[in-house]
C-alpha cells in the first residue's frame, strides 16, 4: 500500500483541525479524522482491482547486442472485468544503461497493449531481467497497491550482434560505403561463369563473347562471379596484451565486434568461415565451413571470451593450425604487437604459413595516442607524455614493419573503423581472386 499525494494533502488538512480542537479542548477530533483517513486507506487498497487474469510477455532478440540499444518489448494483456489504472515499470539487469522503462497503465477489460524501451547493456555475459512492477490505482485515490508480476527472464549478451542487420540492409541497397567498405565498381571480377551482358565502357576486351556479339549484332560480354567456398579462417589472441582498454572498452571486445562482421560478410558470400582461439594454448578450434549453422557456432564460441593475463604463445597455436588445416586460405589474426621485437617474434610463427596462405595481422590503433603526439605541449609533464606517445607510435610502427617485412599484410586501425577495413580488405582478397 503506497501513500498518494492526495492521501498525504489531507493528512495536511488536518492540521488546522487539530489546532481548532486543542484550543478547544477537543483533541480526540484530530485522532478520530487521521484514523478514519488510515481505514479509508485500507479498506480501498483491499478494493484494487484483480490481476489475476493479467497476462504480461516479454519480447526481445534471443541475444542482446552489447553497447548496443537493443529494444525490449513488454506486453500486456487484461483477460480480466476490470479496467486497470496506475503505473507500470519494467526492470532490466542493474547494470543495463536504460531510460524511459516506466509508463502509465490505462487498459481496459479485455484490451492488449505493448509498451518498448531500449537498453543498453555494457559487457557481454549473463544476466536476468528482475520482473516488472505495478502501481494500480485504488477507489478515492488515497493510496496505490503495488504489485510485481512474474516476469523473472534471463538474458544473454553477446558481441555487436545487430550492426550485421544494418550490414545486410545497406548491402541490399547497395550502400555500403555508408559503412566505411570500400567495394570495387569493377565488373566481370571472379572466374566463375554468371551470365551475358552487354558490353559496357571501360570493360575487358577479353571478356568480349563474339558468339554471342554476332547473334545480337552488338557487343557482348561474359559476366563472372566471385568464386565461393573459400576458407577465411579467424584467429583470435586473449592473452595479456588484449586486456589493455581503447575508449573504456577492452581490445578484445573491440575484435570481436569487428570479427562477428567479418564472419558475415565472408558467410554471406558463401565462403567458408574458421575460427581458432589462443593465449598460451589453444581454447577454441572451429574448422572452416559455410553455412548459416557454422556461424551461430562461432557466436556461441566467442560471446563469452575473456582476455587471459598470460604472454600468449602463437608458435605453438599456428603450429597446431597448420597440422589441421592445408588448404589455401585468408588468415586473419587478431593481435597486439607492440615493439619490433615482437613484431619478429610473430613473424616467426606465421612464417611457414605465409607461404601458403594469405596472412593479415590485425591490430587496434588508440585514438589517444595520436592526440597526445598531435598536441602542444605547455608544462613539463605534456613534454614527457607527448616523448613517451611519439617513442611508443615509433615501436608499433616498428612492428608493423616487421611484420610486412615477412610478407604477410598487416591493418592497424582505430576500433570504430576495424571492422569497415576487415570488410574491405576481405573483398579486395575476392574481387583479386587472390585465394
Amino acid at each position: 500500500m503506497i501513500p498518494t499525494k492526495r492521501l498525504w494533502a489531507l493528512f495536511a488538512a488536518g492540521i488546522p483541525i487539530a489546532v481548532i480542537s486543542a484550543v478547544a479542548g477537543q483533541g480526540w477530533v484530530i485522532y478520530a479524522y487521521n484514523g478514519m483517513l488510515l481505514v479509508a486507506a485500507w479498506i480501498t487498497s483491499r478494493m484494487s482491482p484483480d490481476i489475476t487474469h493479467l497476462r504480461a510477455v516479454r519480447e526481445f532478440d534471443p541475444v542482446l547486442s552489447v553497447r548496443a540499444a537493443n529494444r525490449i518489448r513488454l506486453r500486456l494483456v487484461n483477460d480480466g472485468v476490470e479496467p486497470l489504472r496506475g503505473r507500470l515499470r519494467d526492470e532490466p539487469p542493474a547494470s543495463f544503461e536504460t531510460e524511459h522503462c516506466e509508463f502509465p497503465l490505462h487498459l481496459e477489460a479485455g484490451a492488449e497493449r505493448t509498451y518498448s524501451y531500449d537498453t543498453i547493456p555494457p559487457s557481454r555475459g549473463a544476466d536476468y531481467f528482475r520482473g516488472t512492477f505495478l502501481r494500480l490505482a485504488c477507489p478515492l485515490g488515497l493510496v496505490e497497491r503495488q504489485l510485481k508480476l512474474p516476469t523473472e527472464q534471463p538474458v544473454r549478451v553477446y558481441p555487436n550482434v545487430l550492426a550485421l542487420r544494418e550490414f545486410d540492409l545497406l548491402k541490399q541497397k547497395g550502400k555500403l560505403r555508408d559503412l566505411g567498405i570500400r567495394v570495387s565498381r569493377m565488373r566481370g571480377l571472379g572466374s566463375e561463369f554468371e551470365s551475358l551482358r552487354e558490353y559496357a565502357l571501360g570493360d575487358d576486351i577479353r571478356k568480349v563473347d563474339w558468339k554471342a556479339t554476332a547473334r545480337r549484332g552488338k557487343l557482348i560480354v561474359r559476366q563472372y562471379e566471385q568464386e565461393r567456398n573459400q576458407p577465411v579462417l579467424i584467429a583470435i589472441d586473449i592473452g595479456r596484451r588484449m586486456l589493455s582498454e581503447v575508449n573504456g572498452v577492452t581490445k578484445l571486445d573491440h575484435v570481436l565486434d569487428a570479427l562477428l562482421m567479418l564472419t558475415h560478410a565472408a558467410s554471406a558470400a558463401g565462403d567458408l568461415v574458421g575460427l581458432l582461439v589462443y593465449s598460451d594454448r589453444v581454447h577454441r578450434y572451429i574448422p572452416p565451413r559455410k553455412g548459416r549453422n557454422q556461424m551461430g557456432f562461432i557466436i556461441e564460441a566467442i560471446h563469452d571470451l575473456l582476455a587471459d593475463p598470460v604472454e600468449s604463445d602463437p608458435m605453438g597455436a599456428f603450429a597446431y593450425l597448420a597440422a589441421r588445416w592445408k588448404r589455401r586460405s585468408l588468415i586473419v589474426n587478431f593481435t597486439d604487437v607492440e615493439t619490433g621485437e615482437e613484431g619478429q617474434r610473430l613473424a616467426s610463427a606465421l612464417g611457414s604459413l605465409v607461404r601458403r596462405h594469405i596472412v593479415l595481422t590485425a591490430r587496434i590503433a588508440d585514438p589517444r595516442l595520436q592526440e597526445l603526439v598531435e598536441a602542444s605541449p605547455s608544462r613539463p609533464e605534456t613534454f614527457f607524455r607527448k616523448a613517451s606517445a611519439l617513442q611508443f607510435v615509433d615501436e608499433r610502427r616498428e612492428a608493423g614493419a616487421a611484420l610486412s617485412a615477412a610478407g604477410m599484410h598487416h591493418l592497424e586501425s582505430e576500433p570504430q573503423e576495424l571492422a569497415s577495413a576487415l570488410v574491405s580488405f576481405y573483398f579486395h582478397v575476392k574481387e583479386k581472386s587472390l585465394l
